[in-house]
């Protein structure tokens, strides 16, 4: 791709992501950054996990974006009785004409582009586990056919954070197939009073579309061709080899606040943010800044507090801005010039002895 024309994509790309927050902004008063979060999973192909108390939107927001997209959408309500057969599909034993029994396979509403599982943590581990496949591989695997998702795909889950009674904790592998751990605070005074103005007044807000799938498929392309250097990537493995306790290069309260810290799929992860941001922001490569940026969704789940940390009141989130601050960037290497070719090959000159003098 000619720098002329990757130029010209980035500036069109800044631009439908302003459009884009200007449409969401009809419905969801402030969230600024929540939305920015999940535009960024969307467009580096990575699923999201909402977690923030009841009322603060998080519904409407996933159906929102899925309004201004021209993309199939499905809600998945999870429940403690809810099969995985219910998410995926199921075969069923059909008998045609011509009087041959044979089964058919009936797609499940895990088949759309965005899928929004909400209260995820509220249906047993048997069922959670039935998206492992479906968020990695982007493919669902019934009985001996295996059958591929449409293409873009993303899961948007949702977390109440407060109840614990009745809810299953996603397992560890479950967690890190999110790219972003998302928490959505309550929002600030004024747009609270301008959220009860807009929602008690009966107005109806109709949303445009902004974006199709294949507009989609080819932010996804474009994010993934943003250039990033060797010095971005060598911060991204200090950062994330300093949450391993067992590393030489973890700080000393990760060794003794953290029982587990993050993979490389959190580095993978890492540079895919940073990459995302830095084309919403309309600039041609991501910089360090880009991945402190993303930092806390990426890690936050991805980091297991011990009992230490918890007596101290220290979480995860709160280990992750201690590692910015404790982790700095690898220094770069001075610039030598190399000597002249010439100079180089020259011979040194051989001072003339006192004999030769003489004669």
């Amino acid at each position: 791709m000619a720098k002329e024309q990757f130029e010209v994509l980035m500036e069109q790309f800044a631009r439908s992501h302003e459009i884009m927050s200007r449409e969401l902004a009809k419905v969801i008063i402030g969230q600024r950054d929540v939305l920015d979060q999940i535009f960024a999973a969307i467009i580096s192909r990575g699923h999201c996990l909402l977690v923030g108390v009841p009322g603060l939107a998080k519904t409407l927001i996933v159906s929102s974006l899925s309004k201004i997209m021209e993309l199939s959408f499905k809600r998945i309500q999870f429940t403690p009785d809810l099969m995985p057969s219910d998410i995926t599909g199921t075969n069923v034993i059909e008998e045609p004409e011509q009087g041959r029994r044979e089964f058919r396979f009936v797609r499940g509403p895990i088949f759309a582009n965005i899928i929004l599982a909400d209260e995820i943590n509220r249906t047993p581990p048997k069922t959670q586990a039935s998206m492992l496949q479906a968020m990695q591989e982007r493919e669902v695997t019934s009985g001996k056919e295996t059958h591929p998702l449409p293409d873009p795909f993303f899961v948007i889950a949702t977390q109440n954070p407060i109840e614990q009674e009745g809810t299953y904790p996603l397992p560890e592998a479950q967690l890190d197939r999110f790219m972003f751990n998302i928490f959505v605070d309550y929002p600030k005074l004024p747009e609270e009073e301008k959220i009860l103005t807009e929602t008690t007044s009966g107005k109806t807000v109709r949303l445009s579309t902004v974006f199709n799938a294949r507009q989609i498929l080819n932010m996804q392309k474009l994010v993934a061709s943003v250039p990033i250097s060797k010095f971005v990537i060598k911060y991204v493995a200090r950062l994330v080899r300093a949450t391993r306790p067992p590393d030489p290069t973890a700080p000393d309260f990760v060794k003794t606040m953290v029982d587990w810290g993050a993979g490389p799929r959190a580095g993978q992860y890492l540079i895919l943010g940073a990459k995302a941001f830095a084309a919403m922001d309309g600039r041609y490569t991501a910089s360090t800044e880009d991945v402190r940026r993303v930092a806390v969704p990426v890690l936050r789940h991805r980091i297991g507090c011990n009992f230490a940390a918890s007596s101290e009141g220290v979480d995860s989130v709160e280990i992750v801005r201690r590692l910015l601050e404790a982790v700095g960037e690898p220094e770069v290497p001075k610039y030598v010039p190399h000597a002249r070719r010439d100079e180089k090959d020259k011979a040194p000159v051989q001072p003339a002895s006192e004999e030769n003098d003489s004669r």
